[in-house]
């Protein structure tokens, strides 16, 4: 059974998201504040993290930062700010997807369950070199050691798996996301950076992972 940490201050939000992920089979763990999260993470190891940004303790993005010294689990964010740089900051700070207050409890189930397939694991897959790097995917591991959260694997694995070939935006975003996020091109613009930089020896002139303005991403071995 999938056990999700939910984060957030809020009594009535938390309650509501108790109620409806319990009812969904979900087992639920709530925190409110970021200490209290990190804590929770390490002793119970949930699958999945709904993390508001807004904490009375410690900005959202310092408890990611704190999950991701040791973690790639999941984490949504949850948050009354709309600001994209904002979002961007989660997003850089190893969040999987953001969601903005006030929100439908349908769409973050249904951003729960995206975000849940993306973690299988590869089975007989290569070992592929980017530049210095060696990618194995079959344990999702780089040599030297590169962190990559669920999404970033997703997203360069796909690449990965189709060398040379032209993937239009939106068949990365409906197979990676899921097709309700099929316009969502923001997402890719800001995880292919992400994986630039982690990956590429000039992120700004990357050789290996590469944009066709206006039609996709190839990658390029």
């Amino acid at each position: 059974m999938t056990r999700i940490l939910v984060v957030d201050d809020d009594t009535q939000i938390v309650r509501a998201l108790r109620i409806n992920l319990k009812a969904r089979g979900y087992e639920v763990d709530t925190a409110r504040d970021g200490a209290s999260a990190l804590h929770l993470a390490a002793h119970q190891h949930p699958d999945l993290v709904v993390l508001d940004l807004g904490l009375p303790d410690m900005e959202g993005t310092e408890v990611i930062g704190g999950l991701r010294g040791w973690t790639n689990i999941p984490i949504i964010v949850l948050s009354g700010r709309a600001d994209s740089s904002d979002k961007v900051a989660a997003l850089d700070a190893g969040a999987d997807d953001y969601i903005t207050k006030p929100f439908g409890v349908d769409e973050l189930l249904a951003r729960i369950r995206a975000v849940t397939r993306r973690i299988q694991p590869a089975d007989d897959a290569p070992v592929v070199p980017i530049g210095a790097f060696q990618v194995n995917l079959a344990d999702r591991s780089i040599t030297p050691d590169v962190r990559l959260t669920p999404t970033e694997w997703q997203l360069l694995e796909h690449l990965i798996r189709h060398p040379g070939k032209l993937i239009t935006q939106r068949e990365l975003l409906h197979d990676v996301w899921g097709p309700q996020y099929q316009t969502e091109t923001n997402y890719l613009r800001q995880y292919m950076a992400r994986l630039r930089r982690k990956l590429e020896t000039d992120p700004a002139r990357p050789r290996h992972l590469i944009t066709e303005p206006g039609m996709g991403y190839r990658f390029r071995p």
